[in-house]
């Protein structure tokens, strides 16, 4: 459960877009205009409704992934609902909804869930916004029961909940608790920042987690006057989309929440708003734990509704304005001296009825001006003299490939995609008319956006009112912060700069220096079980091909071989661990890093080296369509990688600034000591530092990057999706046939880096905030095996259970227990069992005693047989659609084969998944958990 700062719009065919005021060219037609304004109709594939009570339903039959259903209740109630004694009161009662309802008292809604496989917090959860609450839950749907339990547990959501007092003020502690993993320099700048930018209006004075003097004294009432004035059924929606029959899942809707009734004397529901005053701010705020300083120039403006064609129309003119924007933003951070560790530029949507033109910059320590100036400059550069032709075509080419691959995958389009339309249909009147309607707006809209069109629009939006300046910065720069007349100044002297136009460069050269010289298949093996077929290719190469169908139009792979850093000495690590980054950024083949991506921006794919411990790899995807291309650069990346000095400097410049008051902040300080502590203070596991920048040389990263993809023989490349058998071996042939083999064969060596013996207690004192955080860590050797890794993992879901179930229910100390494990088998067999939480400063005692004690029972006594059921449970119903899943196979099989485990292993899961029992766990944690090896770490506030 959670809250949440920002209000977002849905954006359009599920892509980065959001809406600003534009006008729409004048029609030649007026008939034709007016037809434009009507308001696009909701997707026919949806089925609709309204009850008498004014309850509303949205319903879709869809099968990714195959039988399971998500069940949304959406509230049109948020915070800035709240009256004065309420504030934090929305959320709070979202916590409640948990807590108790008529037909699951006390915890019982949360236990009858985890028994039918739902995670708490993984899948069912709910936030809380300024203007809405919303409550998620995913189910199986091929279990009737279930099915009908679900909606049974919205139907109590909207308007079942007990709100006893005795649960209230349990609840009160994990609130308190969820409010305090808040707190830090980010949310102590924001609200002195946010009255400035929301102008003072309600939303400035109604943040969701609300303020300590409610949360400590409120009683029933006052939360109980909240839920009976907004949670009424003219306010609510349910949103049913999966793996279900629309005709009965309607008449079982029909029959829920028929009966739910409004207050007799309804309170007005207010659509509050972000005035816009025509006024410019400026705020300065410093904190000690900031750690660089940074700048937001915020220019507001009223946001138009997406409801029309002509709506539609402006948002595409929107999307590839920021496309192009932000293209040019990252050519200016590529430069060697980029004058900024990062910056950017962009028209996003706000809240309270208001979208803005967003400004950003992080700048390098004692440059606040030339980097300020710099960003700036382009938004000038852009206001004066526009977008260029060549721009705007790649734009629109790049947008409509995305819009053609939404509408080829329009079958294979996970359910979640379509409650987030819904959703946003239902709370702001968002158009949703269907992928078909859309593709077919931006096939008809795109040719005809004009040079004119985008360039109008940066006139309107960057504008000299509604500016709002804000300066985030360390604590210790703030007597050298300018005031708002010095940096009016600046970005004055900016506009009256003798700026020239933007030139946009394109290399028309080939991606590659040279074709290459085909291989030959060698073998070919097919694994009828798996439907896995193996190729090794003339020069060594090994190919592992998956076909599915789980995705239209999506290729992903992967390659590794053995080797990475651990083959280089420790002087080296620092440009070893680098190297693959660092020459990467550099571009491939005859093109940079700018042209490079210019030259992909039209094509829909990735494709990323790396260099990590024990491998060096490839990994990547494509479209069906772009997969040649993908190949042509796994192919530049192992034969013609670039070593760009420019880019080089550039990368370190900008990292080394970074760095500069890392040590401010309490989060990197307590990470970096427990990654230092757990790998026995290895040079190869402390934190980053100046000193180790300054270690990074590009000559050594380029020639250790070279060296490990010298030799492809000892590589496997695994490729999972819609593949054609007959079009890919060409390629295979053609691009990695071809690579070279040396015939080397090196594997990776032990560095015997892992969890110190013996029990080690490390605290760290640091913040300022009341705030502790804990991490207990138990690890050493390990008997790793298919059927151990389960039963560890049920001794990690058990044992996080029982934490949620102590430490947070019942001795209300902390909002979010976690557990983590990790087994390795090579270098070493080993695990390490993570337990982590944070808490009050005067708990941490308590709370580790609590975690400790019950460690100790799973030692004696061993789990619970429900807590067993609720793992597997769980396990089997996330597995389910996990094989349906292009990422859950290229994952699985290069885990397997770098593990060198059995491929067929997955074929036995179930069976090892139904064969654990509680007493094997109770040997699990009798063995692994004993304490011999055990590292305590805390954060605690500076004393």
């Amino acid at each position: 459960m959670q809250f949440r700062f920002y209000a977002v719009r849905r954006l359009p065919a599920l892509l980065c877009i959001s809406l600003i005021s534009f006008s729409a060219v004048a029609q030649q037609d007026k008939a034709k205009a007016l037809k434009k304004e009507e308001a696009l109709a909701l997707d026919p594939a949806v089925r609709t409704g309204k009850l008498s009570n004014g309850f509303t339903y949205y319903i879709r039959h869809n099968e990714e992934p195959k039988n399971r259903v998500m069940m949304y209740l959406v509230n049109k109630v948020g915070s800035v609902l709240e009256d004065e004694d309420q504030r934090g009161l929305a959320h709070f009662m979202e916590h409640m909804s948990f807590n108790g309802t008529k037909h699951f008292p006390h915890n019982e809604l949360v236990d009858y869930l985890q028994k039918a496989g739902v995670r708490f917090g993984a899948d069912i959860n709910a936030y809380t916004s300024f203007d809405e609450t919303v409550y998620e839950l995913p189910i199986p749907s091929d279990k009737p029961d279930l099915l009908k339990g679900g909606l049974e547990i919205m139907r109590d959501w909207a308007n079942g909940a007990l709100l006893d007092p005795v649960e209230i003020d349990k609840e009160r502690g994990v609130v308190l608790e969820e409010e305090r993993l808040g707190k830090g320099a980010e949310e102590r700048m924001q609200r002195q920042t946010w009255p400035v930018i929301l102008n003072n209006s309600r939303y400035a004075s109604r943040i969701p987690i609300g303020v300590d003097t409610v949360l400590n004294n409120f009683k029933r009432p006052a939360i109980a006057r909240f839920y009976n004035d907004w949670y009424r059924p003219d306010l609510q929606a349910i949103i049913v989309v999966g793996d279900i029959d629309v005709i009965q899942a309607e008449a079982a809707i029909k029959q829920q929440f028929v009966s739910l009734k409004n207050p007799l004397h309804e309170k007005v529901r207010t659509k509050y708003a972000v005035p816009l005053t025509g006024k410019n701010q400026f705020i300065a705020v410093t904190d000690k734990e900031m750690t660089s300083t940074e700048v937001q120039i915020v220019i507001k403006h009223l946001a138009p509704g997406l409801k029309t064609a002509a709506d539609y129309r402006t948002a595409l003119i929107q999307g590839v304005f920021n496309q192009m924007l932000q293209g040019r933003y990252a050519e200016l951070q590529r430069q060697a001296d980029a004058p900024f560790i990062s910056g950017s530029a962009g028209i996003s949507g706000f809240m309270g009825g208001v979208d803005s033109y967003n400004v950003d910059l992080r700048a390098k320590p004692g440059e606040l001006e030339k980097g300020l100036k710099a960003v700036w400059r382009e938004t000038e550069r852009l206001k004066r003299f526009g977008f260029t032709a060549t721009e705007l075509e790649r734009a629109k080419v790049s947008y409509l490939n995305v819009m053609e691959n939404s509408l080829k995958e329009k079958n294979k389009t996970n359910s979640a995609s379509y409650v987030n339309e819904y959703q946003a249909y239902f709370l702001k009147g968002e158009a949703a008319p269907g992928i078909e309607k859309e593709y077919q707006l931006v096939k008809n809209d795109l040719p005809g956006i004009t040079l004119n069109d985008v360039n109008s629009l940066a006139a309107m939006v960057i504008t000299n009112t509604n500016r709002d300046i804000l300066i985030l910065a360390p604590e210790k720069d703030k007597i050298g912060l300018p005031n708002e007349a010095t940096v009016n100044g600046w970005l004055d002297e900016v506009n009256a700069e003798m700026l020239a136009p933007y030139k946009d460069e394109i290399n028309e050269k080939p991606l590659l220096n040279a074709l290459p010289v085909p291989g030959k298949i060698k073998s070919e093996k097919l694994d009828a079980e798996l439907n896995i077929t193996t190729i090794t290719l003339s020069n060594g190469v090994k190919v592992l091909l998956k076909p599915t169908n789980f995705k239209n139009n999506q290729v992903i792979f992967n390659g590794f071989a053995s080797g990475g850093t651990s083959l280089h000495p420790d002087a080296d690590y620092q440009s070893a661990a680098s190297a693959a980054g660092i020459i990467s950024s550099g571009g491939l083949g005859n093109y940079n890093t700018r042209e490079l991506s210019k030259y992909l921006e039209g094509k829909q794919l990735g494709v990323t080296p790396f260099i990590s411990e024990r491998f060096e790899g490839i990994n990547g995807g494509s479209t069906t369509g772009d997969l040649e291309t993908a190949m042509q650069m796994i192919y530049g990346y192992f034969t013609e990688p670039r070593k760009d000095t420019t880019i080089f400097q550039g990368i370190m410049a900008r990292s080394k600034a970074s760095l500069a008051n890392r040590s401010s902040d309490p989060n990197s300080v307590y990470s970096d000591t427990a990654t230092a502590v757990l790998a026995n203070y290895n040079i190869r596991r402390t934190g980053p530092s100046l000193q180790k920048l300054e270690q990074v040389n590009l000559d050594k990263a380029f020639q250790i990057y070279k060296e490990r993809f010298a030799d492809a023989g000892n590589f496997t490349f695994t490729f999972v999706g819609n593949i054609d058998l007959n079009t890919i071996k060409p390629l295979l042939e053609k691009y990695l046939g071809s690579l070279p083999s040396t015939g080397r064969h090196e594997q990776a060596k032990d560095l015997n880096i892992h969890a110190p013996a013996g029990k080690i207690e490390k605290t760290v004192y640091k913040g300022n905030e009341p705030k502790a955080e804990v991490t207990l860590v138990f690890a050493g050797k390990y008997d790793y095996s298919p059927g151990n890794n389960l039963k560890m993992d049920a001794l990690k879901e058990t044992l996080e259970i029982r934490l949620l179930e102590r430490l947070r229910e019942d001795e209300g100390g902390v909002y979010s227990p976690g557990v983590q494990e990790n087994t390795t088998i090579f270098p070493q067999q080993r695990y390490s069992f993570l337990i982590h939480f944070g808490c009050a400063p005067q708990n941490v005692e308590k709370l580790i005693a609590s975690t400790l004690n019950e460690i100790e029972k799973l030692r004696t006594d061993g789990p619970l047989q429900t807590n067993i059921d609720k793992w597997r449970a769980e396990e089997k119903n996330s597995f389910e659609p996990q094989l349906k899943n292009n990422n859950f196979w290229l994952s699985y099989l290069s885990g397997q084969l770098q593990n060198d485990q059995n491929l067929n292993d997955v074929n036995n899961y179930n069976t090892l998944l139904d064969s654990v029992k509680p007493v094997d766990v109770k040997i699990m944690a009798k063995k692994y958990l004993s304490g011999e090896n055990y590292i305590r770490l805390v954060l605690l506030p500076e004393k």
